[in-house]
């Protein structure tokens, strides 16, 4: 077995973070979280000041995983893998993750969705850049509605098993023909778009907030 070189901080971190993916909020104890990381339960406090402490190492941590996986994603553009994207960003532990924690309104979740709308509008950004996404007259609610949009599939995911037979939440989401009931219509939507271009530029020029920035 390879060793284990993670500082008892990080391995305190992951083990949380595990332990949210397969109990929920409700199992994340520091007793529970230092037995899954195999170390004393006094080093929760040590590192993290308190739980709560602990539990927004977690957020940041998932966020710069979404953050890093995004930005790899765009870097390909048109050359893009889904399949390997998604395998190689730690999807299911993410999604499992932000499934049980999101259902709350902490202002911890309030931070940590702003936290990943702020990622969202650079990494679309560097997706502009390489072609990959058009640009848009308003980047930062385009990263918001895409954000909240992403994150309200994974707390209405049981709703999404029933009509689709997709768990998001499942270990093995990328490796079944699951994956592919969600991603294609997920790409149909975001690639191809629901609206023909000319209802979509009427109904856009509609509902222009004359106070919304635009393009020169």
């Amino acid at each position: 077995m390879p060793q284990d070189d993670r500082t008892a901080k990080a391995r305190l971190r992951d083990a949380a973070i595990a332990v949210v993916v397969e109990q929920g909020l409700d199992g994340l104890t520091a007793r529970r979280v230092a037995e899954v990381a195999g170390v004393s339960p006094g080093l929760v406090t040590h590192h993290f000041g308190s739980m709560d402490g602990l539990q927004e190492a977690c957020d940041h941590h998932v966020a710069a995983l979404v953050r890093e996986s995004k930005r790899d994603a765009m870097a390909q553009g048109g050359g893009l893998d889904p399949l390997a994207a998604v395998r190689a960003s730690q999807a299911t532990t993410v999604i499992g993750y932000l499934a049980h924690r999101l259902s709350g309104d902490a202002p911890a979740v309030a931070r940590l969705v702003d936290e990943m709308v702020d990622d969202a509008q650079d990494y679309i950004a560097e997706g502009e850049a390489t072609g990959m996404i058009r640009p848009s007259d308003d980047p930062r609610g385009r990263a918001a509605v895409l954000v909240v949009w992403s994150l309200g599939a994974l707390v209405l995911h049981d709703h999404l098993h029933r009509l689709l037979g997709v768990d998001l939440t499942d270990p093995d989401l990328e490796d079944g023909p699951q994956f592919l009931r969600y991603a294609r219509p997920a790409l149909d939507v975001l690639g191809r778009g629901l609206l023909t271009p000319e209802v979509a530029t009427q109904l856009i020029d509609q509902f222009t907030d004359p106070d919304t920035p635009t393009s020169a």
